[in-house]
């Protein structure tokens, strides 16, 4: 089942570095299981906003490649969108049972009814792009189908994007993980370098969308002194 992988990447503790958890051979057959739950408590439970998602799914497609996971590719990337999407509709469930009760809390320091108010107006409006985007973003994902649940977003439309974006993320970082680390041999050398990349353009949408509305904002400011 398990072989010699890539060296582990020095930048993460041993329990949380994916090549020392999809390389340990005394887990044998089960540390695909464990990578499928790694997945689900990393989208599905609060407590697993600090996991390595993106990068435990990178090196599972990689270690698949370089055969030191003897697993079929394509049965293992259902296994991990499934993870992926049924973690979302448990943090979306976990938001929607707690959404009555705070739009039923009274206004305090740390919490404004106004602020779940602009959270539903935002993910009606931008839901679908937004959900699937925060797929790539390392925490946010924790918390957005969390977020979403409490802003209360209609239940059929959630499933959607969740699904797309499981798919996009789950599958698709696994696909690139076992395409390149197979056939590019700086990815194995440099896995330090490729994870920091795959956080850095994960993070890119988001900022480009953040910008986008602090500019148009201030655009409409503008026009608005200016019409005074």
């Amino acid at each position: 089942m398990l072989g010699h992988g890539p060296a582990p990447m020095g930048f993460l503790p041993p329990w949380l570095d994916p090549q020392v958890i999809l390389s340990n051979s005394a887990l044998g057959p089960w540390v695909v299981l464990v990578a499928c739950a790694i997945i689900f408590a990393e989208t599905g439970l609060l407590v697993g906003f600090f996991l390595p998602g993106d990068s435990l799914l990178f090196t599972a497609g990689l270690l698949v490649a370089t055969g030191t996971i003897q697993f079929n590719i394509v049965f293992m990337m259902v296994l991990l969108v499934i993870c992926a999407f049924v973690g979302n509709q448990v943090g979306y469930m976990i938001g929607a049972k707690a959404g009555p009760s705070i739009f039923n809390k009274p206004d305090s320091r740390l919490f404004k009814q106004e602020h779940v108010a602009h959270a539903h107006a935002f993910f009606e409006k931008h839901g679908g792009k937004a959900l699937i985007l925060a797929r790539f973003v390392p925490i946010v994902r924790t918390f957005v189908p969390v977020i979403v649940g409490v802003a209360g977003m209609e239940r059929r439309h959630f499933a959607l994007f969740n699904a797309i974006g499981a798919v996009l993320w789950a599958g698709g970082v696994t696909l690139l993980g076992f395409i390149l680390g197979d056939k590019v041999p700086f990815v194995q050398k440099n896995l330090d370098i490729i994870f920091i990349l795959i956080v850095l353009v994960s993070v890119l949408p988001i900022l480009i969308e953040l910008a986008k509305a602090y500019f148009a904002k201030r655009k409409a400011a503008g026009k608005s002194t200016a019409g005074n």
